[in-house]
């Protein structure tokens, strides 16, 4: 399954999904976020057991604060709606997959 961009009009879609989410928060301008987009796209591609989602924080500001995000890249995990797991920076491809795992 390939990465969905969130938006506020599609955003109910992930709070109603039965699988596991994994919310990228990032920007065009971050270095970080460069770094860790393409391994949440192979993240999104080898596992289609989750839904995972990039939220560009520029244009959905209120999806952002909805989040309490203060910094790129915010990683954030959702089950039956609620946050599990949430980490800010870069991270390798196997610490994202610990995060979905737990």
């Amino acid at each position: 399954m390939s990465v969905i961009k969130i938006n506020k009009d599609n955003f109910s879609e992930v709070k109603k999904s039965e699988k596991k989410v994994l919310l990228d928060f990032y920007a065009e301008w971050c270095g970080p976020c460069r770094m860790v987009s393409p391994l949440v796209d192979e993240i999104a591609e080898e596992n289609p057991q989750y839904f995972v989602g990039k939220i560009n924080v520029d244009e959905e500001p209120e999806l952002a604060a909805e989040f309490g995000v203060t910094s790129i890249p915010m990683l954030v995990v959702l089950q039956n709606g609620k946050i599990t797991e949430q980490s800010v920076g870069a991270r390798p491809k196997a610490q994202i997959l610990a995060m979905l795992e737990k």
